[in-house]
């Protein structure tokens, strides 16, 4: 795929998904430690969320942190907009807000 081409693809994932991670690794098996981390935070909350694998693909990972303007993965996207890594998830988690915004894409979900 081409750059253009990825972020096509970057904007229809984060379009038609309305919790979606990127990751390394998946929900069942994440492999690195932050990943794991945003991964039981979305369990916890019992919301419905996709993964998108960024060690799979090399264009896919350098896409999404030209996408995001983020250099680092996890990434987390709610509703289509860009909430952050791993220390953002957490920090959004503790003070309520992560829960605020995963029942607004739930409830606009149903």
């Amino acid at each position: 795929m081409t750059e253009l081409d990825v972020q096509k693809y970057l904007t229809n994932l984060v379009a038609n998904h309305k919790v979606l991670l990127f990751m390394k690794g998946n929900k069942s098996f994440p492999q690195c430690g932050f990943s794991a981390a945003v991964v039981e935070v979305l369990k916890r909350h019992g919301v419905p969320f996709e993964t998108i694998n960024v060690l799979q693909d090399a264009g896919v990972r350098d896409g999404i942190k030209q996408f995001s303007s983020w250099p680092t993965i996890p990434q987390l996207y709610i509703n289509g907009e860009f909430i952050g890594g791993c220390d953002i998830v957490r920090e959004m988690d503790a003070n309520g807000e992560l829960a605020d915004k995963l029942k607004a894409a739930v409830s606009v979900a149903s």
